[in-house]
């Protein structure tokens, strides 16, 4: 068999690798708030978690578990603009299980800590209605917030 014949197999074999990962994205979606590692993930796409790591990092541009921390994240700034919870309500309800890892991640991804944010949006310091607050404060993705002060 020349490599020519061999093209429409990888071919298949990638839309099928792709849409697994899709299933793995959407299932991020759907159940953040639940206790999802990368190797249940794994099994639910019958892969190993390496694999799964590597070929979603090579179709998302970031780990299955950055992610599933970003969907977390996204969560919470929704959670503590609306001011009904305290921070440890709002990292236990998006899923998190330590709150200081939840405070460091948000500090990275958002570039204030979830107290400071949910002080500013109740404030209004953020000033902005909440349907553009949404969209214009998710967190950064692939990379960390610039240190306050610094752009």
């Amino acid at each position: 068999m020349t490599s020519s014949a061999n093209t429409p197999r990888v071919g298949t074999q990638r839309l099928r690798d792709l849409a697994l990962l899709r299933r793995v994205r959407d299932r991020i979606d759907r159940e953040y708030a639940q206790p999802l590692d990368v190797e249940e993930l794994a099994r639910g796409a019958h892969m190993s978690a390496g694999h799964l790591s590597r070929q979603f990092k090579l179709a998302y541009g970031e780990s299955p578990y950055s992610y599933l921390m970003t969907r977390r994240i996204e969560r919470a700034m929704a959670l503590l603009r609306g001011g009904e919870l305290s921070v440890t309500e709002v990292c236990f309800a998006v899923g998190s299980s330590s709150l200081g890892t939840f405070s460091t991640r948000f500090t990275e991804l958002v570039g204030m800590p979830p107290s400071r944010y949910r002080a500013e949006a109740l404030e209004g310091g953020l000033g902005l209605p909440s349907c553009v607050a949404k969209q214009v404060t998710r967190p950064i993705r692939n990379r960390e917030a610039p240190a306050p002060g610094r752009a």
